[in-house]
């Protein structure tokens, strides 16, 4: 049976978007992005599901160094609806509670919460992790941040449901394989992610993203970081709404690579539903 690989414990929620995505395939939990990176590599597992970043909390941190690393390709996106649930042990009451533990990313999307109940706010490596650890550990004045699923899992119970600070709440994975799977011309609206540098000089990022604009291709996402640790050069990540075969996003590539550095395509894929009409699968 197919495998997709995922960081974290069962009921993270990568978890929940591998049963999404496809419910009927085998999954397996790494301990570190890194490690779920290896198995594709190393065939241990078919695809990968890796958040990228979140509508509250930003950008998932050093995602951003493996992309373009890590030797695989985008192959799809996906958009994952978190609803945080506070869970704690059996018989737990709000008021016993002095520690909440969870993902940095859900402590950062739970702020609201963790003032308002004045609780101490501790990293573990991923949300489902911190529920096992808390069933583990059998104190009440400890809680967790996590998916329902990861509560049902570990034996807890949701002392307050969907607590992030924004409705909203949602998170943008990207499915990773082996080798790419760029879909047909005229197929559907296509997402082109690719990172590429320039030298810091002045109109140095004009020029190289002049052909997207004259040829009316439309950008959806653009970050810069610094390279290897030093500030003369920046390497950006780029999602384009476009085809590398279709001739306008044709010709905004070649004016990128006229004037910018080691531009590599990671990935080719369907734009998700979401793009256009906001829903994201969710677990309550």
């Amino acid at each position: 049976m197919p495998t997709i690989a995922f960081q974290g414990e069962p009921g993270a929620y990568s978890h929940l978007a591998c049963r999404s995505v496809h419910p009927d395939w085998e999954v397996m939990p790494c301990r570190a992005f890194e490690d779920a990176f290896q198995a594709v590599h190393g065939g241990a597992a078919d695809l990968a599901m890796i958040p990228v970043e979140n509508s509250i909390a930003g950008r998932v941190a050093d995602v951003h160094h493996l992309l373009p690393q890590g030797g695989l390709h985008i192959v799809g996106e996906h958009y994952q609806r978190v609803v945080h649930h506070l869970l704690a042990l059996p018989g737990t009451d709000l008021k016993d509670l002095s520690e909440v533990h969870s993902h940095i990313q859900g402590l950062s999307q739970c702020r609201s919460l963790i003032r308002t109940f004045g609780l101490t706010p501790m990293v573990h490596a991923d949300t489902a992790g911190a529920a096992r650890d808390v069933s583990v550990w059998g104190d009440k004045r400890k809680a967790a941040i996590a998916s329902r699923l990861a509560g049902e899992i570990y034996g807890l119970v949701s002392l307050k449901a969907d607590i992030a600070d924004g409705e909203h709440n949602t998170t943008r994975m990207l499915v990773m394989a082996r080798e790419p799977k760029i879909p047909p011309l005229g197929s559907g609206t296509a997402i082109t992610t690719l990172f590429f540098t320039v030298r810091s000089v002045p109109a140095a990022l004009y020029k190289a993203l002049g052909g997207f604009a004259t040829n009316g291709v439309n950008i959806v996402k653009l970050e810069s970081y610094m390279v290897d640790g030093r500030f003369t050069a920046a390497q950006f990540h780029a999602d384009v709404e476009g085809h590398p075969d279709d001739p306008a996003m044709r010709h905004a590539l070649e004016e990128l690579r006229f004037f910018a550095r080691q531009v590599t395509i990671l990935g080719v894929y369907p734009a998700h539903p979401f793009r256009t009409d906001g829903r994201a699968v969710g677990d309550d």
